[in-house]
């Protein structure tokens, strides 16, 4: 092996590594979301719900919609993107985002069942 080859198979191994990107999670038919965002975390606080997304530096609030379904006792509840993040960062990031009950049109004693999946953060 020379140390061209061993050099260039680990830049491609780098550049591998700083590709992979989430799978978008389709929703199930019929609801309003056509991708479920997947979240890092989800924590339900006495006023609000926190999630923590993936962000590239650009990520706010305003880019994401969310979808609330009340089937009696039942309360569902789906974040989706509407807008990319398309700053350039080297580094993977994410950002904490927080929504009151209120802006969601929930109680804070409502149960809800979330629908994004959950993932590893895979920064460091």
């Amino acid at each position: 092996m020379t140390r061209r080859f061993l050099m260039m198979a680990s830049v491609a191994a780098l550049l591998t590594g700083c590709a992979t990107v989430p799978p978008p999670i389709l929703a199930p038919s019929g609801v309003p979301l056509a991708e479920l965002e997947p979240l890092y975390a989800a924590e339900a606080g006495r006023r609000e719900l926190t999630i923590k997304v993936a962000s590239n530096g650009c990520t706010t609030k305003g880019d994401f919609a969310f979808y609330v379904e009340r089937q009696g006792e039942a309360v569902t509840l789906a974040f989706g993107r509407k807008r990319l993040d398309e700053c350039r960062s080297l580094v993977a990031g994410h950002v904490s985002l927080t929504f009151s009950y209120e802006e969601l049109g929930l109680r804070a004693r409502d149960p809800v069942f979330l629908l994004n999946p959950l993932i590893a953060w895979p920064g460091l």
